[in-house]
């Protein structure tokens, strides 16, 4: 076929996916063309609109460095990640609901004893964090890996930090009691701004959109035999929780910071200096 032309240039590109090396291939190779053509054909884009395209996600695969993904920024801010995460994530009853992993998950975090603080000296109001993990029955999940980190008072994650600050904090992993509990210490995280120093935060500027996100504690928990959990803890009244820059609250995810003075949590862990109280039980679908 030749004489390619706007009308039909796409069906000549789908004939030519007959052979490809998979079903899904092919499945997602013509689904690909077809959307893509049909974008082209609604927006009628200059050629110079399509170079300056290729130079943006050209420049979002070079800002990418170990310890920044702007794919996965540009994923996030487009919706697209908490699509592809409703679609993976459709859990029965009450299990806890699903977000966005986000960019700053390490998995080499320390792994520390129940009660212990993740702050690393930072400067900020002292958080005590507490929780379960249960199945949908409501029994309690002995040995469970709760992994969390979280921005420091700042909005600032470890792995942003200055040149010469390479230590991680602010994140560790725990294992869950007999009873299926957890607890540690830490510091009120703030609401932050995600990067927005490269081409992603570029289009947002130009969408008329902010970079914020509100503040949040961020978990992975998982046990033998249940599905892994990604999600967030948002802390209730932050101002960003309605314009969330990555779509990625849900009202079941959002809990209030309790007031604490020194004495007994709620769960019975001492508190020796005023501060704050996150709470948040977890439930853990059974795997498929």
């Amino acid at each position: 076929m030749r004489n390619f032309n706007e009308d039909n240039i796409t069906a000549a590109v789908i004939e030519r996916l007959a052979g490809s090396t998979s079903k899904r291939v092919h499945q997602i190779s013509d689904a690909l063309v077809r959307h893509l053509h049909a974008f082209v054909k609604e927006i009628e884009p200059t050629e110079d609109e399509w170079a300056a395209a290729i130079r943006f996600l050209t420049q979002t695969g070079q800002m990418c460095t170990d310890t920044r993904q702007e794919f996965i920024l540009l994923s996030d801010t487009l919706g697209v990640s908490m699509l592809v995460d409703a679609i993976n994530h459709r859990y029965p009853g009450d299990a806890t609901q699903t977000t966005v992993l986000g960019p700053f998950y390490v998995e080499e975090a320390a792994e520390l004893p129940l009660g212990a603080s993740i702050a690393d000296g930072e400067p900020g109001e002292p958080l005590l964090v507490e929780g379960t993990v249960r199945d949908l029955n409501g029994k309690p999940i002995a040995g469970a890996l709760v992994e969390t980190w979280h921005a420091d008072s700042h909005g600032f994650y470890d792995v942003q930090k200055a040149a010469g600050k390479t230590e991680l904090h602010m994140r560790a992993r725990f294992l869950t009691d007999p009873d299926g509990a957890f607890w540690y210490r830490s510091i009120v995280p703030a609401a932050y701004p995600i990067p927005n120093d490269g081409p992603v935060g570029r289009m947002l500027d130009a969408q008329g959109r902010h970079p914020y996100r509100p503040a949040h504690v961020h978990f992975r928990v998982s046990a033998p035999g249940f599905e892994t959990l990604v999600t967030h803890v948002f802390v209730s009244g932050d101002v960003y929780l309605d314009s969330d820059v990555v779509f990625g609250v849900k009202d079941a995810l959002i809990e209030p910071l309790v007031p604490l003075a020194p004495g007994l949590s709620p769960a019975g862990h001492r508190v020796d200096v005023p501060g704050a109280l996150l709470a948040y039980d977890f439930v853990l679908p059974p795997q498929n």
